[in-house]
């Protein structure tokens, strides 16, 4: 008799058993609750002004004032490159500016002197025509070897490459000592003031994409949360990728924000306009985050906490929201990591 009583016992325990979590794990049920109506991209942060500094002559690299990541101011000096060549030409070219210079002196007075020589009938008309042609002729050359000078002059300040605006060098693809040729990328200048994402969403998508209500971007900066801004203005283009069928859309960002750069991931939340729809969420507290995931422990029907992966939305407060991983009512630990000893 005591021994059934006992198997009664045992039977009625087992199911609580179950469904109960591990003792002393806090866990937390998922719910749907009412939210926007959003579509999720992902998409890269681009800078609005970057300048490829490329030389405009032929020459070697002498000094790199600059490396990758340095701040600069606008008329920095970057890059010097050898400028003996370049005054060589400028000094040949205004050697040739005085000479014609000179010529053009002689042949002018020679004009003159022919013109009062036939005043007086004491030259022909021919040998007239003739010192007007040389002074014409002397003029002409005189103007062409000057512009010839200004063009040396010009050049002999391509030796010098400075930052066009206060930036940041992203990159350096030379070194010193190397042949510059006209039109080589030699580095690369940033605005970080004009920053923007760029992602691309299904051409379906974004004819309902509402562009008066604020979009929300999430970036991975290696903090423990992602950081979430707001964009300062959104621009969807009117052209669609034909190979993809998507259009692009820009989402300016708010400047004064050092951690973000040109080539970083981001999440972009765009508002659509229609009816509401249920946000499934869960505490941000339980959201085990690794650099390669997202996921959180869900409480399994024997009771013990399983790792799931998971793809979150937006954060609103203490909140995550949950795209896809878990179903709303399932039960989550609220504690990863003493989940994790179970």
């Amino acid at each position: 008799m005591l021994r059934s009583l006992v198997l009664i016992v045992a039977a009625s325990v087992s199911p609580l058993v179950a469904i109960a979590a591990a003792p002393g794990l806090a866990t937390h049920v998922a719910q749907a609750t009412g939210g926007q109506n959003v579509h999720i991209a992902e998409g890269v942060v681009e800078a609005m002004r970057q300048t490829v500094i490329a030389a405009q002559i032929p020459a070697r690299i002498v000094e790199i004032r600059v490396r990758a990541g340095d701040a600069v101011k606008a008329g920095q000096v970057l890059v010097k490159l050898d400028s003996r060549a370049a005054a060589g030409e400028l000094a040949s070219s205004e050697a040739l500016a005085a000479s014609a210079k000179v010529q053009l002196d002689v042949a002018r007075r020679e004009f003159e002197r022919s013109e009062r020589l036939f005043a007086q009938k004491y030259i022909s008309q021919a040998a007239m025509d003739l010192a007007e042609a040389k002074w014409k002729s002397a003029d002409a050359q005189a103007r062409s070897t000057l512009a010839q000078a200004g063009v040396a002059t010009t050049q002999s300040t391509f030796t010098t490459l400075v930052a066009p605006y206060a930036g940041i060098v992203a990159a350096v693809h030379v070194e010193q000592g190397d042949m510059a040729a006209p039109g080589a990328p030699l580095l690369i200048v940033y605005d970080p003031t004009q920053l923007r994402v760029v992602a691309n969403v299904p051409e379906g998508r974004a004819a309902s994409i509402d562009a008066s209500r604020q979009a929300r971007i999430e970036f991975a900066t290696g903090a423990t949360a992602p950081v979430s801004i707001e964009a300062v203005s959104v621009q969807v283009l009117p052209t669609v990728d034909p190979a993809t069928h998507s259009r692009q859309v820009r989402l300016a960002l708010p400047a004064g924000n050092p951690a973000l750069a040109p080539g970083m991931f981001a999440r972009v939340q765009l508002p659509l306009t229609g009816t509401l729809s249920a946000v499934l969420t869960v505490p941000v507290s339980a959201v085990v985050r690794r650099p390669e995931f997202s996921a959180v422990y869900v409480i399994t029907g024997s009771g013990k906490p399983q790792l799931r992966q998971v793809r979150l939305g937006r954060t609103q407060g203490d909140d995550v929201e949950v795209l896809a991983g878990i179903a709303a009512g399932e039960r989550i630990a609220l504690d990863p990591v003493a989940a994790a000893r179970q």
